[in-house]
């Protein structure tokens, strides 16, 4: 009986661990932030509840500068309901190589890092609902698909319950990647 006890255990245990970025430090192409996110970009996405369903479809309009190390990526939101929204990142590499990230509604800072082609973010968001304000938490994974598509996916949470998923696509036009 206790050897099940603890198989079972090791096997819920084994199952809680996500993916690390480490384990896509192989794939390609590398993604290199001041590349993909300069200039202008366009995105889509949904978020689903818990259940599945869409609950929300969104397209964002974005524009990345850089100076240096620092850059400034400018988000315009606009959802399936007509509402509109805007947040300005602005993204700082660590001497480390790990990332930090800022924005008005994001509690404190993002943490991110990079391996290969995936990015993980991990960070808070004061997210506003009706008349309501929540902090819920993101763990937002990115994989550049090639030089204009990177496919992103993200949990979000509150006191670790999954509250729902986010996807989105973003598109990097050629003519944009060529201005730079």
């Amino acid at each position: 009986m206790r050897t099940l006890l603890l198989f079972c255990l090791m096997t819920l245990m084994a199952g809680c661990a996500g993916p690390q970025v480490s384990d896509y430090a192989r794939e390609q192409p590398r993604l290199e932030m001041s590349d993909y996110f300069s200039g202008d970009l366009q995105a889509w996405g949904m978020f689903q509840n818990r259940s599945g369903e869409v609950v929300k479809r969104f397209h964002v309009a974005m524009t990345g500068t850089w100076e240096g190390e620092v850059g400034v990526l400018d988000e315009r939101f606009t959802y399936s309901d007509g509402t509109t929204e805007r947040r300005i990142w602005t993204l700082r590499k660590q001497a480390d190589g790990s990332w930090r990230g800022t924005a008005d509604d994001v509690v404190g800072e993002a943490v991110g890092h990079i391996a290969g082609n995936a990015l993980n973010w991990r960070y808070q968001l004061r997210l506003q609902v009706d008349d309501s304000s929540y902090v819920v938490d993101f763990d937002d994974w990115m994989y550049l698909m090639d030089d204009q598509v990177m496919l992103n996916r993200a949990r979000m949470s509150k006191w670790g319950v999954d509250l729902g998923q986010v996807t989105l696509s973003f598109y990097k036009p050629a003519a944009a990647k060529r201005a730079e």
